[in-house]
């Protein structure tokens, strides 16, 4: 059986992912930093597709040794077939008025655990000259807006690391696609007064992403630029 890793599998766009390629027939490996909502994806996971293999890590993507130990982990099973690195989070703010510390949070949660856990798992996928790497960046990856701060400076380092990817991967016959969702209705958006039909709903966005995955092995979308229809919320 196929197999995806897929961080940040609890919420928004990693639980979508997580329930769309479970359905496809693939095993899952994830992670979140709350056990709680870790046990909620088990015990949903398993009502829906028992057939299906889940392992579900409590990791603190922003900890190197935690985000290497969960690919160590992985790697104990096998070669995983695509990785999706999805996991992060938001805290707005201009970048002369930030809280100390945002930058490096930011940082470490949004751009360093890809990173690290990249590094843990590809090698394993040029062993066996295959696999797909998805890394969910933002609009934020090539568009600054007022209030971005080290958010929009993370996602465009997370481009960066994507683009750099795709060339280092390439002659191993391994797919790096980069998603650049707009907003998207996920739990950051708690509480907002504007309708759902203003922000992409993460369901269809993980159809797509797996559209791209079945894609032929011959060609690969090197970047994926997803807006809602009416445009980007500011």
């Amino acid at each position: 059986m196929s197999s995806v890793v897929i961080t940040g599998g609890t919420k928004g766009i990693g639980r979508s992912l997580v329930l769309k390629f479970a359905q496809e027939g693939f095993d899952v490996f994830t992670c979140a930093r709350n056990e709680a909502d870790l046990q909620e994806l088990r015990d949903v996971f398993f009502e829906k597709f028992p057939k299906n293999r889940l392992f579900a890590k409590r990791c603190d993507v922003s900890q190197k040794t935690d985000i290497q130990n969960f690919g160590d982990d992985i790697l104990k099973t096998g070669i995983p077939d695509v990785l999706i690195n999805n996991a992060g989070i938001f805290l707005p703010g201009n970048i002369y008025e930030e809280a100390d510390e945002t930058f490096e949070t930011l940082i470490q949660t949004n751009l360093a655990s890809a990173y690290h856990l990249t590094r843990k798992l590809v090698p394993a996928m040029i062993s066996k000259k295959s696999g797909y790497v998805f890394n969910i960046c933002s609009i934020a990856s090539f568009m600054a807006y007022l209030g971005g701060g080290s958010y929009t400076i993370s996602k465009f380092g997370l481009l960066g690391f994507s683009k750099s990817l795709r060339e280092d991967l390439k002659e191993h016959n391994i797919r790096v696609s980069s998603v650049m969702p707009g907003a998207t209705l996920t739990a950051s958006w708690k509480g907002t007064s504007l309708p759902e039909d203003r922000f992409i709903d993460s369901d269809e966005l993980a159809n797509l992403i797996f559209y791209f995955y079945k894609t032929p092995e011959s060609m690969v979308v090197e970047e994926i630029v997803i807006r809602p229809l009416k445009g980007d919320i500011s």
